[in-house]
């Protein structure tokens, strides 16, 4: 029997490498109808749902052409030509983050840290066993 997880609360943000930002854009903003939330030179942010604890579900595109993030070595140790996911996010409480960064640890997993200043969010990323980029995402209004 599999233990059911009781600190992740909503899809924080599925994000997508791909190779025509514009064309993804028309399909997710046009096609599918999703609100535009936040744009930058190789990123765009599209809302999925209300937020859970501060923190939008999102789709993100991200340029294919953006280099890994070089404040994360999780980033760099993406295969780019087995997927188009970048990594996924989950929404946990403030309260659990701290908790949740020390389960990991004790379970042998690299955890690594990251803040987000434009939208107040404090994350951890591992890896899962398959090499796919997991995020726990919080709101923290601390951020800045």
């Amino acid at each position: 029997m599999t233990k059911q997880n009781k600190t992740i609360k909503a899809i924080g943000e599925i994000v997508l490498r791909v190779k025509d930002m514009q064309v993804m854009r028309e399909f997710y903003e046009n096609i599918l109808g999703l609100e535009l939330f936040g744009e930058f030179e190789k990123m765009i942010f599209f809302q999925i749902a209300p937020s859970y604890g501060g923190h939008i579900q999102l789709l993100a595109l991200f340029d294919e052409s953006m280099p890994p993030d070089h404040r994360s070595r999780h980033f760099t140790k993406i295969n780019p030509q087995t997927t188009s996911l970048h990594h996924i996010a989950f929404a946990i409480d403030q309260a659990d983050y701290m908790s949740e960064m020390e389960r990991f640890q004790q379970l042998g997993f690299e955890v690594e840290t990251m803040e987000h200043e434009w939208t107040h969010w404090r994350s951890l990323y591992v890896l899962d066993p398959e090499g796919n980029l997991v995020e726990l995402i919080c709101y923290d209004e601390s951020v800045q």
